[in-house]
């Protein structure tokens, strides 16, 4: 029995982004995708270096320890992140998720980081085979949230694992293989998007690339909020199967991420009209040896292009694209801000301008708000820079959202909370009386010590904050 993969693949945009994050490259051994995070230069950067990392294993001969070499690539891949980083600071913060099947026979290795997903489908049975590394599922793992509560908290996007530059230990295993065996591998793009249920139903199209087409159009019809891409495989008995590797995505040549539609007639013709997808590699003239020469030459041109697109990084956001977009930020002492453009910069010059501060300048009496006067779920929200807005009312709605959601109490609040919760203190002594044998002090005043005098101290920044005394428009 010969056991080899027919797949497809697709990456699209969807209806809001304005680029294409993910990252998809799918072939007769290596099944790989990756959702990149961190600005709109930077996460597609991350995506598309990690893929290069793992490319060269779509081999004729994977060998026998498939997740040594999944470890092994997925470590470069974070390291070039890592050197990426180095070289530009600002850059600090981009990652990506990464979810990759490496195929060997009866035998296929799984790695995954993040929230990208990896399912199969087995004997009728639909299941998802990884587990999201994120804050929701933590809640959802103990109990504390129920999964219909965490398709609508508000924290549902924040990753606690991803490929970030530095050392994180991805989650690898070996999973049998079998005849008739259909995987899907997919950003949150879709499952996010489209419920568990309609996954099941859509998953049992026979064709793999009419399967991957529906999967793409379900979420567009579900709004397409965020980039989605999917890959769907199947594992069939064949002598054999697909043999050119399919690369989508910001790994690509950019011919799915044509410009976001505008009105409600074009955006129903995105849904229904035919979309351009992943270029699948194809030579024209096979060799003497078609099967190992042609592949070779076809994974040295997608390598080369991939190295060629991260030199080109730096120079995809143009003044168009940061001039249209705004985020919440920090600024240069501490004080939440309104930024217009993207994080990072390209060549020394900074891609981003402060426009406003904490306060609103159109109102009179206003005290400005600082990172550190946030509770630690606010600090993650604002320094990640995952959110970005069209304009100015909706970053200055997410700033009041902080200020009403994770606010530290001030020190004074805390000091009387601890009063509380400690019994109320006994007022002072003014007379000159003895009291319990214990002779006047010359008049003096006495102060019976409070029960707060055992309470850990109020901490500015750490446990509360103070007023700054700063009032007035930011």
């Amino acid at each position: 029995m010969t056991l080899v993969l027919r797949y497809a693949a697709r990456s699209d945009r969807g209806l809001v982004r304005s680029n294409n994050q993910d990252s998809v490259y799918a072939g007769p051994r290596l099944l790989s995708l990756a959702d990149g995070m961190g600005g709109h230069a930077a996460g597609e950067v991350a995506s598309k270096v990690v893929i290069a990392a793992l490319a060269p294993l779509d081999d004729d001969e994977p060998g026998e320890d498939l997740l040594g070499q999944l470890r092994e690539a997925t470590q470069a891949g974070n390291g070039a992140i890592a050197e990426l980083v180095a070289g530009d600071p600002e850059l600090d913060g981009m990652g990506t998720t990464l979810t990759a099947v490496l195929f060997a026979g009866s035998r296929i290795g799984l790695v995954h980081i993040g929230d990208s997903r990896a399912y199969l489908q087995r004997n009728g049975q639909f299941a998802q085979i990884t587990h999201d590394d994120t804050f929701v599922q933590s809640l959802i793992d103990e109990g504390r949230i129920t999964e219909d509560e965490a398709a609508t908290h508000p924290q549902r996007s924040l990753l606690l694992k991803a490929l970030t530059g530095h050392e994180v230990e991805p989650n690898l295993t070996i999973r049998e293989a079998r005849a008739g065996d259909r995987y899907l591998l997919c950003s949150d793009g879709l499952s996010g998007v489209v419920t568990h249920e309609t996954l099941t139903e859509t998953i049992k199209i026979p064709d793999a690339q009419a399967c991957a087409d529906r999967m793409i159009e379900l979420a567009l019809k579900g709004g397409g909020p965020d980039n989605v891409t999917v890959i769907v495989a199947d594992v069939v008995d064949i002598d054999f199967g697909e043999d050119a590797p399919i690369v989508g995505g910001a790994a690509g040549n950019g011919q799915d991420d044509q410009p976001p539609p505008d009105s409600p007639a074009s955006r129903a013709g995105a849904i229904t009209s035919p979309r351009i997808e992943p270029v699948r590699a194809e030579q024209t003239e096979p060799p003497p040896d078609p099967k190992a020469k042609r592949r070779k030459r076809i994974r040295l041109l997608v390598l080369l292009m991939l190295v060629l697109l991260v030199l080109a990084g730096g120079a995809v956001a143009t003044w168009i694209v940061v001039n249209k977009q705004y985020y919440v930020g920090e600024a240069d002492d501490g004080e939440i801000a309104i930024f217009q453009g993207v994080r990072g910069s390209i060549f020394g010059i900074s891609l981003n301008t402060q426009v406003q501060g904490s306060c609103d300048p159109d109102v009179p009496t206003c005290d400005k708000f600082y990172v550190d006067d946030l509770r630690q779920l606010g600090r993650d929200a604002v320094r990640s820079g995952t959110e970005s807005f069209d304009n100015v009312p909706d970053a200055r709605q997410f700033i009041q959202d902080l200020r009403t959601k994770y606010p530290l109490p001030t020190c004074e609040s805390l000091i009387k909370q601890q009063e509380r919760e400690a019994g109320d203190p006994a007022p002072p002594t003014t007379t000159n009386r003895p009291t319990q044998g214990r002779p006047p002090a010359g008049g003096t005043t006495t102060q019976t010590p409070s029960a707060t005098s055992t309470t850990a101290e109020p901490e500015p920044g750490v446990n509360c904050r103070k007023p700054r005394g700063d009032e007035g428009g930011g």
